[in-house]
């Protein structure tokens, strides 16, 4: 038995098979629902259904009967926006004594339904299309089991709090838990108008319908915390607000679209999951990292999000780097692996948490986290020009650049590395966490502290990042210092990281210094971050689109032919967007655009076999089969931020789009778009106060590009 899988304390659990029936997903700020295509939350499949808010699980159960049966879904959809569900439904067949007395079909429901703030908003329409009154008996069900999202996920505890008794009213009932942190969450339901009768479990209702005749039927569920109550809203005064709020929000984005019509159907569903998983957040332009698992600020995967939307919306960036900032440790603490300098990896405000039950309500157990924060803060200079912001968070990437040379290597060789300081955190502290992610060629387990391949690129590029943010603001000799250790650090590292053998860079270095001797997905991200010398930057792409590696789908996290590949796994043989899309950036960076491309043709095709076409966090690493869509990975989050944002960078990569905003200037850079996407137009892309509309045309192995308007003072360059 393989101990390293079966131990992971933070492993999600399968303890039964996923439904047939693809969960539907609304999220807005901390409130997340997941339920079924009919709009019910029931406990079945992974039992990860549920309205959650603030790490828990408010409402654990919803379902609707008619004549005590389920209505027959005759469809369902999220709105392209992500912002309401919609479900039509139709009662079965009612027999009495052997007859059917009301034929299916006979009443119809539409179902609809959306979070605002700390509510979930639903409304049940119904009509009646027989000749004569219809007599209708609905019953509405309810639970709230208030368990931790941890629990959720398959942990157990030994200790939980205290359901308390319902309240009840005319039209209310009010389900509620006092935690053993002391917080007593609730959840209100208020219904109008007002049931026939109301219990502890359930809302019964029974009305008469005249031919023709319709009736609504409206519910507002509210999580409430420590939070006080907020204002009360009717459904359509949540709504208005709440499209208002949206509308804004998007209006702003610049428009990508393509002559082929699948590449559109991703591209907007991709916008959409993105803004999905940033609006209401309380986190200022702080993209959360994917439901349901990591529905909250994650490090890492704000950066890279961040990072892959910073050409289409930078304010993405700004908001990730101040959070970050704000955020940054200033002691050492082992309990949860902070120390002077380093970035926040998680932040969790469930009731595990506020316990210490996990070690995750404010969490620094991440080794890449750091270096990526200088990374974006050097790119979104770049982007924008944005000379104060950078000024404001100055000494916050000193205190970065600081933790790398000194916190960060730990053993004092020069790379960062990184050691779990206790047993509650996480063991690996790489993207790549799963407790089996790192190993020998002979599938042995790497010992701590462990060197990843990709953080030492990583650190390579924040360094010469703040090198030009330094000689920006003036600090010349700090400038050139930054400059002179980079190239040092880059040597060091091709000496110690480069296989001859396989010609790809080790997966790691362990405790020992000995290399990790595997192909991984990892040392594509030395592309990524410029640390890879030419011509072995030519040879690890030939290496990462072999038959081993490319799946035909994307490239694999591991290839075939290592001792812990297995396609279905988590990180050792599946395929990650965000990883593809930082991978085809780098073969970009390389000269490579041919393969940048073939990524982004290999993640439309996924995204158009897939419901909704959402892109998941990953997806298992199985060859591809003609005539067949990928295999899905059965606990991925949907939508995951990094995925939702890889085709922006994928665009980027293709068209060598870079936007120099302090000097209103879009350069592109020998731009090339794949054979399956003939024209792309950008439009409304914003260079400070000016903007431009973009149309780019593929005429053989060359793009022209044709500015279509300009609104301001922006310059656009072109080169061949």
């Amino acid at each position: 038995m393989d101990e390293v899988n079966v131990s992971q304390q933070y492993y999600i659990a399968t303890k039964a098979a996923p439904t047939e029936d693809r969960a539907r997903v609304l999220k807005y700020g901390a409130m997340f629902a997941v339920f079924d295509r009919l709009g019910d939350i029931r406990h079945q499949g992974l039992g990860e259904q549920g309205v959650f808010y603030n790490g828990t699980r408010h409402l654990s159960e919803m379902h609707i009967r008619l004549w005590k049966e389920r209505p027959l879904l005759l469809s369902s959809m999220i709105e392209p926006n992500n912002f309401l569900f919609t479900a039509d439904l139709a009662n079965l067949d009612v027999s009495r004594g052997g007859k059917v007395v009301i034929h299916r079909g006979t009443l119809h429901i539409l179902r609809s339904r959306f979070l605002w703030q700390n509510s979930c908003y639903e409304e049940l329409k119904f009509v009646n299309y027989r000749m004569d009154t219809l007599s209708v008996p609905l019953n509405v069900c309810f639970s709230a089991d208030f368990h931790d999202i941890f629990e959720v996920r398959g942990m157990t505890r030994e200790h939980a709090g205290r359901i308390l008794e319902p309240e009840i009213s005319r039209d209310a009932l009010v389900l509620c838990c006092e935690g053993l942190d002391r917080i007593t969450r609730r959840t209100r339901i208020h219904c109008q108008p007002t049931p026939t009768n109301i219990n502890d479990k359930e809302m019964d209702f029974h009305f008469e319908l005249k031919p023709k005749g319709e009736l609504t039927i409206s519910f507002e569920m509210t999580c409430e915390g420590e939070a006080r109550p907020s204002k009360e809203y009717s459904y359509s005064q949540a709504a208005r607000r709440a499209e208002t709020e949206m509308k804004t929000l998007t209006r702003s984005l610049p428009q990508v679209a393509s002559s082929n019509s699948r590449f559109n159907d991703w591209i907007r569903r991709s916008s959409a999951d993105v803004q999905m998983m940033t609006i209401g957040n309380p986190e200022t332009n702080y993209p959360y990292a994917g439901v349901p698992w990591f529905s909250t600020v994650f490090g890492r995967d704000g950066i890279i999000t961040a990072m892959e939307m910073l050409w289409v919306q930078p304010q993405l960036a700004k908001g990730v780097l101040e959070y970050l900032a704000s955020t940054q440790a200033i002691e050492v603490n082992p309990k949860n692996e902070a120390e002077p300098g380093k970035i926040l990896h998680e932040l969790r405000h469930g009731e595990m948490a506020n316990l210490h039950e996990i070690p995750f309500a404010k969490y620094y157990g991440t080794v890449d986290a750091t270096p990526l924060f200088v990374m974006l803060a050097g790119s979104y200079y770049e982007r924008t020009g944005d000379r104060a912001l950078i000024q404001q968070i100055w000494p916050n990437i000193r205190a970065a650049l600081d933790w790398m040379d000194n916190y960060g290597d730990m053993d004092g060789d020069g790379f960062v590395e990184y050691a779990a300081h206790g047993n509650k955190g996480l063991v690996q502290q790489g993207w790549k966490d799963s407790n089996d992610s790192v190993f020998h060629s002979d599938g042995t387990i790497a010992e701590p502290p462990i060197a990843l391949c990709e953080v030492q690129g990583y650190v390579y590029a924040a360094k010469l990042a703040a090198a030009r943010l330094s000689a920006m603001l003036g600090d010349s000799t700090t400038a050139a210092q930054l400059e002179k250790e980079s190239a040092e650090f880059r040597d060091k590292f091709e000496d110690a990281f480069w296989c001859n053998e396989l010609d790809i860079y080790a997966l790691a270095l362990d405790g020992k210094k000995r290399a990790c001797k595997v192909r991984a997905s990892n040392a594509g991200h030395c592309l990524f971050s410029g640390i890879a010398r030419n011509e072995r930057g030519r040879a690890l792409a030939q290496t990462l689109f072999a038959e081993d590696f490319y799946s035909g789908w994307g490239i694999r996290t591991l290839a075939t032919g290592e001792a812990r590949y297995n396609p279905l796994s988590y990180h050792n043989g599946s395929v990650w967007p965000h990883d593809n899309a930082m991978i085809a950036a780098g073969l970009a960076r390389y000269g490579f655009k041919n393969f940048a491309g073939k990524i982004l043709l290999a993640l439309m095709d996924v995204s158009s076999n897939l419901e909704l076409h959402r892109l998941p966090e990953l997806f298992c690493g199985l060859e591809r089969r003609e005539g067949e869509g990928p295999t899905l990975y059965p606990v991925a989050c949907a939508p995951q931020a990094w995925a939702a944002a890889a085709p922006f960078l994928l665009i980027q990569s293709c068209l060598g789009l870079t936007v120099q905003g302090a000097h209103n200037r879009v350069v592109f850079t020998r731009p090339a778009l794949p054979e399956g996407i003939p024209h792309l137009s950008i439009r409304g892309l914003r260079v400070g106060e000016a903007s431009v509309d973009l149309l780019f045309e593929r005429e053989y192995e060359t793009v022209r590009v044709q500015v279509l308007e300009k609104q301001g003072d922006v310059e656009v360059v072109a080169t061949l």
